[in-house]
This record gives structure tokens, C-alpha cells and sequence, in this order.
């Protein structure tokens, strides 16, 4: 097979190397916003004994809820990106009070930190219309 044909191939996201790629993606963003490590567990949705073990690097393939929770977290901070360019600003957010009916004076991380998928992807969606987008 062609290099070309390589980089044009479908990538399966349920192997272990798009696993640990997601991942390594995702420590760097929990970095970014000063997630701790009960966060991080919350908005992966992880057990503790997974967290640790994916923390470590040991990750098998990622079951489809998993990747939801990753989907919708890489799309709030890339929304964010966007929204707030400068990356303190975008990353600081989270943590502000907000005072749309979504939040309701709470924070976007309280939503998130609600535990479910959903609060997720209100939080995207919130995002994207924000900038004009659709989710």
C-alpha cells in the first residue's frame, strides 16, 4: 500500500493505538484546564483503577462511550479556541461563573462535571452556537 493510500485509509478508532493517541490528547488538555485527577475520571467517565492504568500508557481499545466523552471534550476546546484565542482566556472560562440559562450562574465545568454524556454535549452545543456552528 501507498503512503498515499495509508494517510487516506479509514483510521479504527477502536484500536489501541487511536486509544492512546485520543488519550495522550486528552492529558494535554486536562493540563490545559488544571483538571485533578477526580475530573479528569468524571468526564472520561473512568473508573479509578482504568484512570490509573491509562495514565500509565496501558490502554486497550476505547469503548464507543469513551470516545463520545473524548469527541465532545476535543470539540469544547477546540470551540473555545476559536471563541477565546487567547489560550488563558479559553481555558479560564470553564471555571467562570455563567450566567446563561444553560449554566445558570454555575460554571461550564459544573455542567460537565455532572457525570452524564449529555452534559457534554449541552456544553458543546452551547459552543458551537456561540460561534455560529452547528454541533
Amino acid at each position: 500500500m501507498s503512503a498515499l493510500s495509508q494517510a487516506n485509509a479509514p483510521v479504527d478508532l477502536h484500536s489501541a493505538e487511536a486509544a492512546a493517541a485520543a488519550l495522550r490528547t486528552f492529558w494535554r488538555l486536562a493540563e490545559a484546564w488544571k483538571l485533578s485527577a477526580q475530573e479528569q475520571m468524571v468526564l472520561l467517565g473512568a473508573r479509578r483503577s482504568t484512570f490509573y492504568q491509562w495514565r500509565q500508557g496501558k490502554a486497550g481499545p476505547l469503548d464507543g462511550a469513551v470516545l463520545e466523552r473524548l469527541s465532545y471534550l476535543f470539540g469544547i476546546y477546540a470551540a473555545l479556541q476559536v471563541l477565546l484565542p487567547v489560550p488563558e482566556r479559553a481555558h479560564e472560562w470553564l471555571r467562570k461563573p455563567n450566567s446563561a440559562p444553560l449554566f445558570a450562574g454555575a460554571s461550564a465545568l459544573d455542567r460537565m462535571m455532572g457525570g452524564q454524556v449529555a452534559d457534554l454535549y449541552v456544553v458543546r452545543q452551547y459552543l458551537d452556537a456561540q460561534r455560529g456552528g452547528k454541533a
